[in-house]
């Protein structure tokens, strides 16, 4: 298992690093398979006083699993207590899903993605000539099924989420729909 400590707008200091690493040793209990614990601690200069000192905690396992908490507090350890609290409780959540899940049999098939929408070329936003891409993200995908990216993305709080569909052999973008539905993108080539 791999630990990674960021400040942000601070130092992070032995005593800091230690709490860190005593606190997030015990998730491997929960997540036998866990692969990389990143921890992101800043401060931000804010009117707030209460939420100056920001917790996040990223997880991954072997699976391709992702969970991530984030907490703000006026004092970091409690930040960083609070976020370990939220996180025990994603991974109670997620390991609750796979049981059932396990249990039930369910299929991709059961799981209602809604009616493809069609695509337009013409479509396209003009006169937006100054947008530019202002970020970039990489991350890693593992092979999973349609059912396990919806849980996924549910469990990170994204409104779409990018996986290798193990099914299909392809990269697809599933996506939350206004209507509380699910939609899935998966690309064909001509």
């Amino acid at each position: 298992m791999e630990l990674t400590i960021h400040g942000h707008n601070m130092e992070v200091t032995q005593r800091l690093q230690n709490y860190v690493e005593k606190k997030t040793g015990k998730l491997d209990r929960y997540m036998p398979n866990l692969n990389s614990i990143r921890v992101d601690l800043s401060t931000e200069n804010n009117r707030s006083a209460v939420e100056r000192q920001i917790a996040q905690i990223t997880i991954r396992d072997d699976r391709g699993t992702i969970l991530r908490a984030e907490e703000r507090n006026s004092d970091l350890f409690a930040a960083i207590d609070a976020v370990m609290d939220k996180l025990f409780r994603q991974i109670e959540r997620y390991r609750g899903k796979r049981k059932r899940r396990y249990r039930s049999g369910s299929s991709i098939n059961e799981l209602d993605l809604g009616e493809p929408l069609p695509f337009d070329e013409n479509d396209e936003d003009e006169g937006d000539e100054d947008q530019r891409i202002v970020r970039y993200k990489r991350f890693p995908l593992h092979p999973m099924s349609a059912e396990e990216a919806v849980d996924q993305m549910d469990l990170l709080g994204h409104d779409f989420f990018v996986f290798f569909n193990a099914d299909a052999n392809s990269i697809n973008v599933l996506y939350k729909r206004r209507d509380g539905d699910f939609g899935l993108i998966q690309p064909e080539f001509d």
